[in-house]
């Protein structure tokens, strides 16, 4: 059994939608999980309107692991834009200390890149060296400043990824509200977040992610070319994934009509069965959100 969550949590409203469709899969599959301990938050936007489609405790803040590196992004793409960091620069990767659970450049022989390319490796696999010496680069200062210039009030970058999380580190990467979340994504595709060079620079970047296998499963889309889909979907996001923590924030744009969603669930990791409960509520998502757009 999962334990039950220290925080409570609302049941999610049985008919949360405006519009067309009422995401009641979504929905059940969330309750189902909350019931069984899980913490859970959703939030769903029309792009168009604005309108709340879906939402339940989207004002909780919860762990968002690799989710958090949006912010970071956001920071090294205004930087580039304003001059003050020269996207060329190259950086050798042993200026920060090795993390060796995860990520590409780990894995190649290149020991030293161009500050863009790190860029490209947050948004494409969330790479861990390139995210810790980005944010090296910045100043973890300026990325918590951005962060109240975007006026997100609940969303804050916590700490650098670490293959042990000591007692005196911060016990998250990142945490964050999926209300906070899906209006970040919104913001980007319509160019105001920051300004216009910076949304579109940051927006190219996450439209490159390799990560599809939450609430993009149910998109059909190629998880390595997926920036010019041939059936009209416009998709971007980034997800989050840390022990007991799956995130999900982006964007889906179809012929009929768009959304910018966000995701996070909590959950007791004990098996692979609770994994992959948590799992397939994210693409249940998945097929709600493509009904609505496509």
């Amino acid at each position: 059994m999962l334990r039950r969550s220290q925080r409570s949590t609302r049941r999610l409203p049985r008919r949360a939608a405006i519009g067309r469709r009422s995401f009641a899969a979504t929905t059940r599959a969330l309750e189902e999980l909350a019931d069984a301990g899980a913490q859970v938050s959703v939030h769903v936007m029309d792009l168009d309107t604005g309108t709340q489609v879906l939402a339940g405790d989207d004002h909780v803040t919860l762990p968002i692991a690799g989710l958090g590196v949006v912010p970071l992004l956001i920071e090294v793409a205004a930087r580039f834009e304003a001059g003050t960091l020269d996207p060329l620069e190259i950086v050798d990767r042993s200026e920060t200390d090795d993390v060796t659970g995860s990520g590409l450049w780990r894995s190649l022989r290149a020991p030293a890149l161009p500050l863009v390319d790190l860029a490209v490796l947050a948004a494409t696999a969330g790479d861990p060296l390139a995210v810790n010496i980005l944010l090296d680069q910045v100043g973890h200062h300026r990325v918590r400043d951005r962060i109240e210039s975007l006026g997100l009030e609940r969303t804050a970058v916590l700490d650098r990824f670490r293959d042990v999380r000591g007692p005196d580190d911060a016990p998250h990467v990142a945490v964050g509200t999926t209300r906070e979340l899906a209006n970040l994504f919104s913001a980007l595709v319509n160019s105001t977040a920051v300004d216009a060079a910076v949304s579109a620079q940051v927006a190219e970047w996450l439209s490159l992610n390799h990560d599809l296998s939450l609430v993009a499963a149910s998109t059909g889309l190629d998880p390595f070319a997926h920036d010019h889909d041939a059936h009209g979907l416009l998709f971007i996001n980034k997800t989050g994934r840390d022990r007991g923590v799956r995130a999900e924030a982006g964007v889906l744009a179809g012929p009929r009509s768009g959304v910018a969603y966000a995701m996070i669930v909590g959950f007791d990791d004990l098996s692979i069965a609770h994994r992959l409960r948590a799992h397939d509520a994210f693409r249940v998502l998945g097929v709600e959100l493509m009904e609505y757009a496509h």
